[in-house]
């Protein structure tokens, strides 16, 4: 089987509008959470949110093409240009039919859904625009990436609800490792912070009025984001090839079903896709230098996770900085588990470990090293990133320092 590096990287979500911005906040602990400015928020119980502020569409995109591109969809794209370009990659004919793109997203369009219900419903419109089924597909954001860098190789969309983007990496990751690709597109994007998609939300009862604090024993739940990150996979021979420079190893991934409750966590599943992960890299246990948790806020998720990093890491678990960026950026739902491998890589590349902020008080039920508040450097040679979602769909990445 081949290797598979990392050789670009790129993002939008409510740290920064590129790698740069967005490493720079997770090393200054900037929480991103703030009051929501979507249309009736006086409607809604839940009123803070993680949004991207200052992002201009327009800046971005040509208006005929706006017109076929959801919010979700612009994030991808922005995210998908830096990483390209940071890469060096050229995407010529005969590269692009060994090339595809893999992307997550649990809700897909969910903005342009929200607009035209209420246009249909609220206003009594008989008619909606010609492309609202282009914009609201969950494969939209695959395809226009896939068009815009002539990706003409395997590419599809993953929805696995909160490891969306986890599963879509690792199936890239197993693609390029088949032999049956050279280079991929990875990574994921959400963009529900509208009226009905944070009303669904506060249905389940899971949010927090004030903000995130994963891990720390007042905490209250969980603040949803949007965002998203894009990555440029390639095995490690075509990345040689062409010179080009090696951000980090994909050194291992593991998946499972916890196949009990739609909602609850399962200590079972997480501690065997995180197994799955380490042994499909070949690193035991204690090789792991830093832990990307899934780390919601809500009190059943953080406590399961906290039981699983224990029954994986053993003797060390207390010992490994454990940290939850969805503090800072919030949950950002199927293209979360994209922006925290962000969280990987700086701390591979940069030595610095991204604080768990918002962290008051330590629960003695969690026993782990949470980074609290701070950022804290650390030589860290090998990082691995959960996403557990809602079905009791668990995802693991595990990457390694390129030497």
């Amino acid at each position: 089987m081949r290797r598979v590096v990392i050789t670009g990287a790129g993002s939008v979500n409510p740290l920064g509008a590129n790698v740069a911005d967005t490493w720079a906040a997770m090393q200054a602990g900037v929480c991103g959470i703030g009051p929501l400015t979507c249309r009736d928020v006086e409607r809604l119980s839940v009123q803070v949110g993680a949004e991207i502020r200052g992002f201009a569409p327009e800046n971005h995109f040509a208006k005929s093409k706006l017109a076929l591109l959801d919010r979700f969809s612009q994030i991808a794209l922005c995210a998908a240009r830096e990483a390209v370009l940071q890469s060096g990659l050229v995407i010529t004919d005969s590269l692009g039919l060994r090339a595809g793109v893999i992307l997550g997203t649990a809700g897909g369009g969910n903005i342009t859904v929200d607009e035209n219900y209420r246009a249909v419903y609220e206003e009594g419109k008989n008619r909606v625009h010609p492309f609202v089924v282009p914009r609201l597909m969950h494969n939209a954001a695959t395809s226009h990436l896939a068009m815009e860098f002539g990706l003409r190789g395997a590419s599809f969309t993953v929805s696995t609800a909160c490891a969306s983007s986890n599963h879509a990496m690792g199936q890239a990751f197993q693609l390029l490792r088949a032999g049956a690709a050279d280079v991929m597109l990875a990574g994921g994007s959400e963009s529900m912070l509208c009226f009905g998609g944070i009303k669904a939300w506060e249905g389940l009862r899971v949010m927090a009025r004030d903000t995130c604090r994963p891990f720390s024993r007042d905490r209250s739940g969980m603040v949803q984001g949007e965002g998203g990150a894009v990555f440029v996979f390639e095995t490690l021979e075509h990345a040689k090839a062409r010179g080009a420079e090696i951000l980090a190893e994909v050194a291992g991934f593991g998946m499972s079903s916890d196949a009990r409750d739609i909602v609850m966590p399962d200590l079972d599943g997480p501690v065997r896709a995180m197994r799955a992960a380490l042994d499909d890299a070949g690193l035991p246990p204690e090789a792991v230098d830093y832990v990307n948790a899934h780390g919601t806020g809500t009190a059943a998720n953080d406590r399961t996770e906290a039981q699983a990093l224990h029954v994986v890491l053993g003797a060390k678990a207390g010992e490994v900085p454990v940290s939850s960026t969805k503090s800072m950026h919030g949950h950002l739902i199927g293209g979360t588990s994209a922006v925290e491998l962000l969280a990987c890589l700086m701390a591979i590349r940069e030595s610095v470990i991204a604080p768990t902020v918002n962290h008051r008080e330590p629960d003695p039920e969690i026993l782990l090293d949470v980074v609290p508040n701070t950022a804290r450097r650390a030589r860290v040679d090998v990082a691995m990133s959960n996403a557990f979602a809602f079905g009791g769909l668990n995802a693991t990445l595990v990457l390694k320092r390129w030497a």
